[in-house]
């Protein structure tokens, strides 16, 4: 985008993208949301496509992306974004889609979606935000859940024998045919920010070329649900979520086939 080099004497290093509305965020503070929100607005603004890309939102705290993004949206049920935004992909092959959804809706409600839309290679982007939680519903178990983390039904801390295990659904997608590229991010540092909008990038690019199903899994936290401050949350984010769910790519467009 074009920034002025001077204002009043300071020079500007950032400004809000065309791409969000004015509407004031009102996710929880440390909320990785919000910061996913603007990196992928940003990449639409700067490729210059923000009257040919449609977001899909379902149910969860994602449902609110369509206050913020100033570009057509569109919400779907609980667990159907990423099928709806395949129908809308279908009938305009020409716009840029995706559908940016949580672990409780993806991963839960929406496996069957997931699974069958990457299997066919649906040209669209799939943001997926994992916190490891039902953030807005109260901080229940979600699919991602790590053992023995605390939630609202898993007071003690989640158990294989009652709760099975945490689903890695990357991974599982990354090895479907129809999976273009699959990457796995986070927005907990500069750095990690960075690489996520190089992704966001690469997967709008990839849309571009019509080479099958893009899928960028966010791992953030949720301090509201977890029970500790912003500063917290990263901490144990880096010590207990990174291990289970490593950050970097899990399939690159040269090893689809």
């Amino acid at each position: 985008m074009d920034i002025p080099p001077l204002t009043n004497g300071y020079e500007i290093v950032y400004k809000k993208p065309q791409t969000l509305t004015d509407t004031p965020m009102h996710y929880c503070p440390g909320c990785g949301h919000g910061v996913a929100h603007r990196v992928l607005m940003e990449v639409v603004e700067e490729m210059g496509i923000q009257d040919r890309t449609i977001g899909v939102a379902p149910v969860g705290c994602s449902v609110f992306a369509y206050d913020y993004m100033n570009i057509d949206m569109q919400e779907a049920p609980h667990g159907r974004a990423s099928a709806v935004a395949s129908g809308i992909k279908r009938v305009l092959p020409d716009r840029y889609v995706f559908s940016y959804q949580g672990d409780g809706d993806l991963a839960a409600i929406g496996t069957g979606e997931t699974i069958h839309v990457v299997n066919r290679g649906e040209n669209i982007l799939m943001v997926f935000i994992n916190n490891g939680v039902y953030g807005m519903t109260g901080g229940q178990m979600a699919p991602t859940t790590l053992l023995g983390m605390k939630t609202t039904t898993t007071p003690y801390g989640r158990e294989v024998k009652t709760a099975g295990h945490p689903l890695r659904i990357t991974n599982l997608v990354a090895q479907l045919p129809g999976a273009c590229y699959v990457t796995r991010q986070a927005v907990h540092t500069p750095t990690t920010v960075r690489k996520l909008k190089k992704a966001f990038r690469a997967a709008l690019e990839y849309q571009q070329k019509q080479q099958g199903t893009c899928f960028v899994e966010v791992v953030s936290n949720c301090p509201s649900s977890w029970k500790m401050t912003p500063a917290e949350a990263n901490k144990w984010l880096e010590e207990n979520m990174f291990p289970f769910y490593p950050l970097g790519d899990l399939k690159l467009p040269a090893q689809s086939n």
